[in-house]
């Protein structure tokens, strides 16, 4: 099934196709403050990004109370839609199972709120097929930093041989590779396969089963 010992998911795009509720709390936010509401494609492409500094490009607001004030308007909108709205992929959901039975350590490293993350979970499914998250609340340094996936890593007191991370986002590929561990990029987000390309990685795929297919 897989070389590794320790797989890390992302999990906005990676493991759930989120943009759905993601575009409906920025919208929300957008129109409470009287904002300019770019179009989805251009929202879109900030996933994986803080919700600072999404905003910031979204807008063009640099004040930081200002940011503040937004991304505080977002959180309560997301606590209403975010979980609920937020699909599993497919085969997310087994593959994880897949891993846990064949005694492989599963873990998330995401930006989004750890409690968001496991409100996802309870809203789908009746277990939590992962072993660690490390959530947005957990770092004090988000992604392409590599501090939450070194977080997870002494966590699961694992080496760097041992341990893929998969991703939907050339930032998670440049946090596996400022983290020192083999990346896998599944192409169901905004980055394209030609911009993973650029970046360290063992395989690039259109789905996770397509991944653990050829690794």
């Amino acid at each position: 099934m897989s070389k590794y010992k320790y797989c890390i998911f992302d999990f906005d795009l990676t493991l759930v196709d989120s943009s759905r509720a993601i575009l409906k709390c920025y919208k929300h936010t957008l129109e409470k403050f009287g904002l300019e509401i770019p179009d989805d494609k251009t929202i879109y492409n900030t996933i994986g990004k803080t919700l600072a500094d999404s905003f910031a490009i979204l807008t063009g607001i640099s004040d930081d109370e200002k940011i503040e004030q937004l991304r505080i308007e977002y959180v309560k909108k997301a606590d209403e839609v975010m979980a609920k709205e937020s699909i599993f992929y497919d085969d997310a959901l087994a593959m994880l199972q897949i891993l846990q039975c064949a005694g492989v350590k599963v873990g998330i490293v995401s930006t989004k709120f750890r409690y968001r993350i496991e409100e996802t979970f309870r809203c789908h499914t009746s277990s939590l097929p992962v072993d660690l998250i490390v959530g947005g609340e957990d770092v004090t340094v988000p992604k392409p930093d590599p501090q939450g996936l070194k977080l997870i890593i002494s966590r699961f007191n694992a080496d760097n041989t041992d341990v893929l991370y998969i991703g939907d986002s050339y930032i998670d590929a440049q946090t596996a590779q400022n983290a020192g561990v083999d990346f896998a990029g599944v192409t169901t987000g905004p980055t394209p396969y030609e911009r993973f390309c650029e970046y360290p990685n063992i395989y690039i795929g259109k789905s996770l089963t397509d991944i653990f297919q050829h690794i």
